[in-house]
């Protein structure tokens, strides 16, 4: 008997309101949805659909108004901020657009700090693995000032990868590369996820680069509009526009 994926992300009834000088802005409404492990998931819709704020929701850096989060089987809403950050520590690996690379650390040392503040003896023999394995052994001591875009993104994707995480979740991560960079780094985050069997999060502009997941889920205007599977064409239940 095979036992059926458990989610490593499910949200129920979400919702996010935020206070701004015109009033209240309802930014995510009423989102329910459930990530099964090892699901390569493309989240898109137009500019202000909700997207990036869903992703802060799901990588606890954002607190719902409303409703439920469970990452890995914990309830974000049970957790305090120590607690969310050794969560998002164990479990989470998050890529985003612009790097973020510390500047005074070299590539070796700015993907063996989270595994140091992890409390892992050898964070710099697994940081020196890693970006090994995606070519970049000859850059080890050159810092991000030092390093091409597309090498920045892959010392920021070597460290969402190094902790092995259940999860990536990566926020637009070819916005500022060109075209065949940011292919070369799309199949580099799809292989390493597959490698690991991680559940990949992506959220992207790009329409073929969506395709590559298993699954679209569409926003508009802070609700799922659509949930395909990119292989059968099927849309999922409770998908459709409201």
């Amino acid at each position: 008997m095979t036992l059926p994926a458990q989610p490593i992300i499910q949200l129920d009834e979400l919702h996010l309101t935020l206070a701004s000088a015109a009033g209240a802005v309802n930014v995510l409404r009423g989102i329910s949805l459930r990530v099964d492990a090892g699901e390569r998931v493309a989240l898109v819709g137009p500019s202000g659909s909700g997207k990036s704020t869903l992703m802060m929701v799901i990588g606890g850096l954002e607190r719902p108004s409303a409703g439920r989060v469970r990452i890995a089987g914990a309830d974000l809403g049970a957790l305090d901020e120590d607690a969310l950050a050794e969560l998002r520590r164990a479990n989470i690996g998050i890529v985003f657009q612009s790097f973020h690379l510390l500047p005074a650390m070299n590539a070796l040392e700015n993907v063996a700090l989270p595994l140091e503040l992890g409390g892992r003896d050898d964070a710099f023999a697994r940081a020196r693995e890693v970006l090994a394995a995606i070519g970049l052994e000859h850059r080890l001591t050159h810092y991000p000032a030092q390093l091409s875009g597309g090498e920045q993104q892959r010392v920021a994707i070597a460290r969402a990868f190094a902790g092995r995480p259940q999860l990536i979740l990566a926020d637009e991560p070819t916005g500022n590369l060109d075209q065949e960079t940011g292919t070369k780094v799309v199949d580099l985050l799809f292989d390493l996820a597959a490698r690991q069997g991680t559940t990949l999060l992506l959220i992207t502009h790009d329409r073929a680069l969506a395709a590559r997941a298993g699954r679209i889920v569409t926003l508009a205007d802070g609700r799922i509009v659509a949930d395909e599977n990119t292989e059968t064409g099927l849309a999922r239940l409770g998908a459709a526009p409201r």
